[in-house]
């Protein structure tokens, strides 16, 4: 593998205003059906993982997801939807640019998401 700036993550929860720490975040390489652990981390108490999920020169071209472990986390914090309303969030995205960094971060409510290609 060559190239790449890598690849970064954070959440956010913006129901209680603040980064979501806890999160237990994976990442998968996608080839057809096939899919591959790349990585695995936690978030920390500013919603990041500690290190990229894929390092600087080591991000190829291809098709990723990003599984975010949501359901545990709002457990902790009960709302009107209890058990909470998601559960597991992954998000399919794809690499065309390996010599680029790409952040994809996730905002999250208890009953919604959203995310976008971040800096």
């Amino acid at each position: 593998m060559s190239g790449g700036a890598g690849l970064s993550t954070h959440v956010l929860d913006t129901a209680r205003g603040r980064p979501a720490q806890g999160i237990r975040v994976e990442l998968h390489g996608v080839t057809g059906p096939l899919r591959e652990k790349f990585a695995e981390a936690i978030t920390n108490a500013d919603g990041r993982t500690d290190a990229p999920l894929i390092e600087r020169g080591r991000l190829v071209a291809g098709t990723y997801e990003l599984t975010f472990h949501v359901g545990a986390y709002y457990a902790e914090f009960p709302t009107a939807s209890t058990p909470p309303f998601l559960d597991v969030v992954t998000l399919r995205f794809t690499v065309a640019d390996a010599g680029a960094h790409y952040h994809v971060p996730l905002v999250m409510t208890p009953w919604s998401y959203s995310t976008y290609r971040g800096s």
